[in-house]
């Protein structure tokens, strides 16, 4: 005579089991939260960093800026901290900022970036939304006049970069080098600028912002590390004369 035995799920043993599976979920859930947020980290140590320690960069990032266990928490603080603040408003970026407000000479031109594959991308000179547009920084020529032409961008994680999306346009900025051109094309004349610095600053650094007659010059900057608003990245280029 066959027997048979039937096991029986105490409620007990029921809460137990959902208690270790809901403990799994929440470990996995911290741990994709976890790689989120220190993703822009480690894509900085290794694409951005080294990028910097080349021979060629005639500003390289300066040692304190770069991340160590030390500064972590000064990045975390400073994206806590900024959170409320609209950064797809231009105006926001450097509020203390005061430039002379002259009407510029056109309302809108393009800027290409060949290595990046970037082309045409709309600079607005009047309005300041970086979820539709580059912008000229109100107060900074257009290029081809004599002064420094100042262009904001959004960047993000380089995996999400899109050319043709406003939001992530410069999430590849930081793999170019001194030497390599922009072309901003104004009225149908392109005009060609090669970049001879290349640096990191603080977002407080309104240095990069200062004009300066004796040539045409344009400053590109974009937030980096990549996908957050530690620091800003600063290209620098020269108009190049006709041959």
């Amino acid at each position: 005579m066959t027997k048979y035995f039937y096991q029986t799920t105490t409620p007990i043993q029921r809460v137990r089991k959902v208690a270790r599976l809901l403990g799994l979920a929440l470990s996995i859930i911290g741990l994709v939260i976890v790689i989120y947020i220190f993703s822009p980290l480690l894509v900085w140590q290794i694409t951005l960093a080294p990028a910097f320690a080349q021979d060629q960069v005639a500003s390289p990032i300066p040692h304190q800026t770069l991340v160590t266990s030390a500064n972590i928490g000064s990045l975390l603080a400073s994206s806590i901290d900024n959170l409320s603040i609209d950064y797809t408003d231009a105006n926001n970026w450097y509020p203390t900022y005061h430039g002379t407000l002259t009407a510029p000479r056109v309302t809108s031109y393009f800027l290409s970036i060949p290595k990046l594959h970037i082309g045409n991308a709309y600079v607005s000179a009047t309005d300041t939304d970086l979820a539709k547009h580059l912008v000229n920084l109100a107060g900074t020529p257009i290029p081809g006049d004599k002064g420094n032409t100042v262009i904001f961008g959004h960047s993000t994680l380089p995996q999400l970069f899109d050319p043709n999306n406003y939001r992530t346009i410069f999430a590849t900025l930081h793999t170019m080098q001194v030497g390599d051109t922009l072309l901003a094309i104004v009225n149908n004349v392109t005009y060609t600028y090669k970049i001879f610095s290349i640096s990191v600053v603080d977002p407080t650094d309104t240095s990069v912002l200062a004009q300066q007659y004796d040539d045409s010059y344009m400053t590109i900057i974009t937030c980096t590390p990549p996908g957050t608003i530690w620091k800003r990245l600063v290209l620098k280029a020269r108009l190049q004369k006709l041959q």
